[in-house]
């Protein structure tokens, strides 16, 4: 019947929508504008934003994501510079084992209960164990073994190679892999033996010696012995028995099970209850302990002094303990009694041991009900009973923690939860519940199997009747799910079957893709023994694919990387059966091997491909073909495989591996980083990783330190695994080599005369790329594990101490990763090379000899350049030895600064810097500093670097990469230089006339750095000259590059820019100075608006001198610039200075403001709309209308309006506060304001010199009216102590011709406008009378006699000398006396009609 699945909903995603973010360009957003003052509220209606929920599509998971996700994976953006081939080889690796780490857990695959199995034959091609080998047990043991009188027993010690045999009070163990083996016994005991056990001893017990301990229990007591394993010269394990005098009286209990945990805790229990008991025992004894002890678990504390419980109310039946297993991984120890109770302690420390689930038949049989329903199977009854249990680790899977088996052949896969949730791995807490998680039946037996084909080997309906395992009376799982079921067939009682089977992991890997729940795909088949079984063991260590539980159970990656694969051993009464799991490799050699002809073989591989996809029936054919796979036949080697296998494995390599693929690129250009490789590249690339697999990811070297301090290195891989993996690597090379011919990829020009369209060639070229990459990777793994096998034969130790601290570090850190395929790894190899052969210099050996064995055995490590280095490193070493004349000496150093050059390019960092200190030691000073220099142009050839300076040094650039080259080498000339200079300071410049030689050298050098073509260089000397202060050793340089750099410079920063004003000064270029202060002052650099002024103040100045080469017109427009600049930078200022100690403005929007306004000069509207206007600046809003040649009079008038309305009422609000302070202290509180008319006057003479007098800023006839009016409406005369013709004198000051006053003040006169009618005209006259007076008096101070003034002058006094004679009785507030005035214009009209000349023709009024 089957067991449908729910399936699972896709969860729509929640995706939110973010509100986009205000455009900077809405003047009603800008900050300032909209916060300088602070505003009403208002009330505006805010909304909230919105956000909504939008489904994303599912993804779909890849088909085949290792010939799709992980060869596209090398594809990139066309603008991307293509890989390495060994970068692009080696990402292909590292995908390869990503995508094997990502193997399912045990828990997905194992949901639904099932009866799937590919059942075969043990003697089928398919079958996946095969019986290896039967040892026999020894004569001896047999005639030991008849002569028992009490009991005997018999058991494996599986992972040491030896079997044991209890006689009566006898215990004897050997090594049955050995065809006589030697038999060693414990025969000191006086009672018979009841159980035997081997465990892992508790640290700091016994000595180190002791590797496992052997609890040996008897009916009286229990007796701990040391085992000590040693590794025999034919691979086989020597076992050794010691006395530990360690003993436990058992006291009324008894010992037939038990049990050790990973830290040394020994359990155990008897036949007669189902307690649990612990052996418990410490190094010494104590004051209140004793050295061994024995614990309750079940009843603790009073066990031992009162009889137990079933000894008062009796038990119904004898229940026992038939099986104690632990789980160190989760801290677990499970029984199962007789009764099939599987009970779960939680191991603690301090030698605890809790009971945390007790789960009976009845609730086995519970869950299986709501499982599958009761009574569905006739396997799942109250008649079964539980037979054996299993753990299953928490690395292996988190949620599955037990296997049960019935004796009906099922297999209960259980869960424990605690807290409602499933433990984890990283969990210590003990669970509270166990619950059934599946059902795995026994495969369909003769009466209930189906037909089926091996194309569907698998039904979709369970087979819950099957009957084919009963009775089992036995079993055991190993991981990653091997399982081993002795079956005891009611016709044959003295002869028992074993039916084994472990998943098929190509299978349930290849499935996993396509289905949303995969399956628990199994094969399996039997094996007939010749006796009945006693024991089950593991022979090899347990599997272990990964760390984790993805990817843990992973056969395929790990096939070719562990090719010994997982033995068993079965002992029986006769013998030890050794069962060895088949990987898939084997299965696939075999397969092929017993197919017919071209068909045959083609139907075989389609099977392959059906059931684990192409790529690994095509890896498979590539490891069979390279001489991986065994030949199937019994007692006979893996590596045993006939010639017409490996033909036929290279067949289906070359004819079944596909093409290679150019996907559609929706109208986009096809290249060749697009193709997707054939599958017979990804098969190589498959095969390739699971060789390098443990080493990989792996530590090259391991450090420890021994108690004196000095280094123990040695080799993360045992050396014989680096070969072993080498050789296979080589046996691959060697495959691809012989056949590249008849291998699509690797035939070269051949596979493009068959291409048929553009895209075929394309897709061709991409293959060949592919196949050459993994090519490339293989020779450096292989040179790679050459190199460290070379370095193993040193001694690494000394190697180590003779490194650096840094490569010291990286040795340690380095990865066979990184030493395979990445720069860092090759540049410590060559480091290490050069420790290698300073090592064998040191012993007397030549360096080309070493340098030439090293680089037979592995070139890319050691290329010719290395030689040619080593070469030039052993001159330079010669050059420095005490005894050699100078010149020999200098020859040598000659000589290796030529093999430097030659080898520029190659050089390391190390290797420079080195021979750069070496050289500066032996004062040549000038051969280091050229030997930086064709290094450095050696690693830019290309002149990226210029380039990159040329753009502006753009960030994110590639090219910066080539200047962070050349600095490297720069750097170290600034040290040369440094120490040259220190050097020369030390002894004089000349000695009797004549040069000293530290001044020779330094001609030398400086000669080499004058002379030098390397523009960046220049740059970079010259910017560290800035560096070091030597501003003005940068200035007395006469060289091109110097002004480039300061040109460059100065548009960066500050500082420089100021530098480059100096050195065009001091030659007398003012106009170039000038434009760089003008450029300076508009600059965006963090300069403030006051240094700003100064600097358009000395760029005014510089550009007032003729320069030479400078035309008059060029002069002039910069100084036209600059002034217009100056004045709106004046104005920014005055803006500041007001906004700063405004007390309108918040404190929060000063910095905000100061920001904007103390940096760059801002636009003229800017100034005006976003700050002079709205804080009501009318002064400077009068000086911006001058600026911008603003000449609207309707605007300018209301402005001149406001100015004076603002100006009185400050100074009349000022006068209110002195006032009210005055009042409140009772005395004068200090000086008094200034009267409004005092403020106003100040303010128009500020106004008039900064507009420079212009009339339309100026507008005199129709500001005198505006401020006369103030004057009357005001008081502002003689009441206040005023000069009551203020007005007329400020414009007299400040230049206004007495013709344009006295004119306005005529039309004044004659309008009769409000104020100035009925008696306020008599302010009018006072004013007229004032101006003519002065008039008169100017034209007399300059003593000019032909000066006459206008008719109409006289005219204008006859009316006033009239309009006052009449109205000398009315009132003059606040100016002169009517009968004074009177008096007065009658002196002056006698002046004037002496000063009038003829009438002439209308004169027009002008400003001056």
């Amino acid at each position: 019947m089957s067991f449908p699945q729910t399936p699972m909903r896709q969860l729509p995603g929640a995706f939110l929508n973010t509100p986009a973010v205000a455009s900077k360009f809405n003047a009603h957003q800008d900050p300032i504008r909209r916060q300088l003052f602070p505003q009403r509220s208002t009330s505006s209606n805010s909304q909230a934003p919105r956000f909504a929920q939008v489904a994303g599509p599912g993804l779909n998971a890849p088909t085949n994501p290792i010939q799709d996700q992980m060869m596209r994976g090398g594809i990139q953006d066309a603008s991307m510079p293509a890989p390495s081939p060994l970068s692009k080889a080696a990402g292909f690796i590292s995908h390869v084992l990503r995508e094997d780490e990502q193997y399912p857990e045990l828990d997905t695959y194992c949901k639904q209960p099932s009866s799937d199995y590919d059942l075969t034959h043990i003697d089928s091609a398919w079958a996946p164990f095969q019986h290896t080998h039967t040892y026999q047990i020894p004569q001896e043991v047999l005639q030991h073994y008849n002569g028992a009188q009490v009991s005997t027993m018999m058991g494996l010690f599986a992972e040491l190679n030896h079997a044991w045999v209890t006689i009566d009070n006898c215990l004897y163990i050997w090594d049955y892999t050995h065809p006589n083996p030697e038999l060693k016994g414990y025969e000191d005991s006086p009672q018979s033996i009841t159980a035997v056990k081997l465990v892992a001893p508790k640290l700091g017990v016994f000595n180190s010696v002791i590797s496992h301990i052997l609890v040996v229990a008897t009916t009286s007591e229990m007796v701990l012995l040391g085992v000590g394993v040693s590794d025999a010269g034919t691979g086989a394990k020597s076992v050794e028995l010691y006395q530990t005098k360690i003993s436990l009286p058992l006291r009324g209990s008894e010992a037939r099970v038990i049990a050790g945990s990973a830290n040394g805790r020994i359990f155990f229990a008897g036949q007669s209850d189902s307690d649990i008991y612990e052996f418990f025992y410490q190094e010494d004894e104590g004051w209140f302990t004793s050295r061994t002890g024995k614990i309750n678990h079940t009843y603790p504390g009073w066990s031992a002094v009162v009889p137990k419980p079933s000894q008062f109310w009796g038990k119904g039946a004898n229940e026992y303990i038939v099986e104690l297993v632990v789980d160190d991984s989760r801290s677990l120890l499970y029984s199962l009694s007789n009764t099939s109770t599987v009970r779960t302690y939680h191991i603690q420390d301090k030698d605890k041991l809790t009971k945390v689930i007790e789960k009976t038949k009845g609730d086995f049989l519970q869950d299986i009900g709501h499982h599958i329903g009761a009574g569905v199977s006739p396997l799942l009854t109250p008649n079964m009973d539980i037979v054996s249990i299993s753990p299953i680790s928490a690395v292996e899977d988190h949620k599955v923690h037990l296997m049960a088996l019935t004796n009906t052949g099922c297999r209960l896969f259980m869960s424990a939860t605690s807290a409602t949730t499933y433990m984890t791995s990283a969990s210590r807490q003990a669970p509270q519940s166990m619950q059934l998680q599946t059902i795995k039946f026994p495969p369909p037996d003769a009466a209930t199997q189906r037909r089926s084909t091996r194309a569907d080997p698998y039904a979709d309906a369970v087979n819950v009747h099957s009957t084919s395992l009963q009775m089992s009376r036995r079993g055991v799982r190993f991981p990653p799910g091997y399982f081993i079921d002795i079956v005891s067939k009611a016709d044959q009682p003295t002869r028992d079957v074993l039916f084994v089977s472990a998943p098929d992991s190509g299978r349930i890997k290849n499935s996993g893709r396509s289905q949303i729940n995969p399956r628990l795909y199994e094969h399996a088949n039997w094996i007939d023994l010749a006796s009945r079984a006693e024991d089950i063991g593991l022979i090899t260590k347990p599997f272990r694919a990964a760390n984790q539980p993805r990817g843990f159970a992973n056969e395929l990656a790990v096939q070719f990387d562990e090719p010994s694969g997982s033995e068993f051993a079965i002992l029986t009464n006769d013998g030890v059966y050794v069962v060895r799991r088949r990987r898939l490799v084997d299965i696939f050699a075999s397969a092929i091997r017993t197919t017919v002809g071209e068909e045959g073989l083609k139907a075989e591989v389609n099977k392959f491909q059906s059931a684990y996809g192409r790529v690994e029936t095509i890896t498979a054919a590539l490891a069979v073909a390279c001489r991986q796979g065994e030949n199937g036949r019994f007692a006979v080697g893996r590596s045993a495989i006939d010639q017409s296998t490996i033909d036929r494995a290279k067949q289906v390599f070359i004819n079944f591996g596909g093409n290679p693929m150019l996907p559609e690129q929706d109208g986009q250009p096809a290249n060749v980083s697009m193709v997707r490789p054939s599958s017979r590249h990804a098969a190589l690339t498959l095969y390739l990783s699971r060789l390098v697999r443990s080493m990989w990811n792996s530590r090259v070297v391991s450090v420890k330190f021994q108690p004196n301090g000095r280094p123990d290195v040695s080799s993360a891989i045992p050396v014989a695994k680096l070969q072993a993996v080498q050789e296979s690597i080589e046996g691959l090379r060697k495959f691809l080599s012989e056949n590249r011919s008849f291998i699509q990829g690797l035939s070269g020009p051949s596979d493009l005369r068959r291409a048929a369209s553009k895209q075929e060639e394309l897709a061709f070229q991409g293959e060949h790329q592919a196949m050459h990459a993994v090519e490339v990777l293989m020779t450096d793994v292989t040179e790679g594990i050459s190199f460290v096998r070379t370095l193993f034969d040193e001694r690494v130790s000394d190697i180590y101490e003779r490194l650096d601290d840094e490569s010291r570090q990286q040795l340690q850190d380095l990865s066979y990763e990184c030493l395979f395929s990445q720069s860092a790894g090759k540049e410590l190899a060559k480091v290490l090379v050069k420790a290698i052969v300073n090592r064998n210099i040191e012993n007397g050996s030549n360096v080309e000899t070493v340098a030439d064995a090293l680089r037979r055995k592995c070139g890319s490590f050691c290329s010719s350049d290395d030689v040619v280095i080593f070469k030039a490193q052993e001159q330079l070493k010669r050059a420095s030895e005490p005894s050699l004349n100078p010149t020999n000496s200098r020859t040598l150093l000659h000589e290796s600064l030529k093999h430097f050059q030659k080898v520029a390019s190659s050089l390391t960092q190390a290797n420079l810097e080195s021979a750069i200190e070496q050289y500066v030691n032996l004062r040549y000073y000038a051969g280091a500093i050229q030997l930086c220099l064709v290094v450095a142009d050696a690693k830019d050839r290309g002149k990226a670097a210029l380039s990159w300076i040329n753009d502006g040094r753009p960030g994110g650039d590639p090219r910066s990469k080539a200047f962070d080259e050349r600095k490297i080498c720069y750097n170290l000339i600034h040290r040369v230089l440094q120490d040259l200079d220190i050097a020369s300071s030390r002894e004089p410049e000349s000695m009797d006339g004549k040069p000293t030689l530290i001044t020779t050298k330094r001609a030398e050098a400086y000669e080499v750095v004058n002379g030098s073509t390397d523009e960046v260089f220049h740059l970079d000397l010259y910017d560290w000259y800035i560096t070091q202060g030597w501003t003005d050793r940068l200035l007395g340089i006469e060289s091109p590059y110097v002004t480039t750099f300061l040109r460059r410079l100065a548009s960066q920063d500050v500082e420089h820019a100021d530098l480059l004003c100096r050195f065009y000064t001091m030659r007398s270029m003012y106009f170039n100075a000038a434009k760089v202060q003008f450029d300076l002052a508009q600059s965006d650099f963090d300069i403030s608006i006051k240094d700003r002024l100064m600097l358009l103040s000395k760029a005014k100045t510089n550009a007032s001198v003729m320069t030479t080469g400078v035309s008059r017109q060029e002069q002039q427009l910069l100084n036209h610039d600059v002034s217009e600049l100056l004045d709106v930078a004046h104005i920014q200022d005055d803006l500041l200075e007001r906004l700063k100690s405004d007390g309108r403005i918040p404190a929060e929007r000063l910095p905000e403001i100061q920001k904007v306004l103390d940096g760059q000069i801002q636009p003229l509207s800017e100034l005006f709309n976003n700050y002079a206007d709205q804080a009501g600046y009318y002064d400077l809003c009068l000086i911006i209308y001058h600026v911008a040649d603003f000449r609207n009079s309707t605007t300018i008038t209301q402005t001149w309006s406001n100015l004076i309305q603002q100006t009185h009422d400050e100074v009349v609000e000022q006068w209110a506060s002195y006032n009210e302070e005055r009042l409140q202290r009772g005395s004068q509180p200090g000086d008094p304001p200034p009267q409004p008319y005092e403020k106003l006057v100040g303010q128009i003479q500020d106004i008039c010199h900064r507009s420079s007098n212009d009339s339309f800023i100026f507008p005199v006839p129709t500001l005198l009216p505006d401020i006369c009016r103030y004057a009357l409406e005001n008081g502002q005369d003689g009441r206040i102590g005023a000069d009551v013709n203020w007005p007329v004198i400020v414009f007299l000051q400040l230049g206004v011709s007495h013709d344009l006053v006295v004119r306005v003040l005529e039309t004044m006169f004659e309008a009769q406008e409000v104020p100035f009618r009925g008696a306020s005209r008599a302010r009018v006259v006072e004013w007229i009378c004032f101006a003519v007076s002065q008039w008169v008096r100017d034209l007399s101070r300059h003593g000019r006699p032909e000066a006459r003034l206008e008719p109409w002058v006289g005219d204008l006094m006859v009316e006033c000398d009239t309009w006052t004679s009449a109205n000398v009785r009315g009132s003059n507030e606040g100016g002169a006396d009517p009968r004074d005035l009177a008096r007065s214009v009658k002196d002056v009209r006698r002046i004037v009609d002496g000063l009038v000349v003829a009438r002439m023709g209308n004169r027009s009024m002008g400003f001056f």
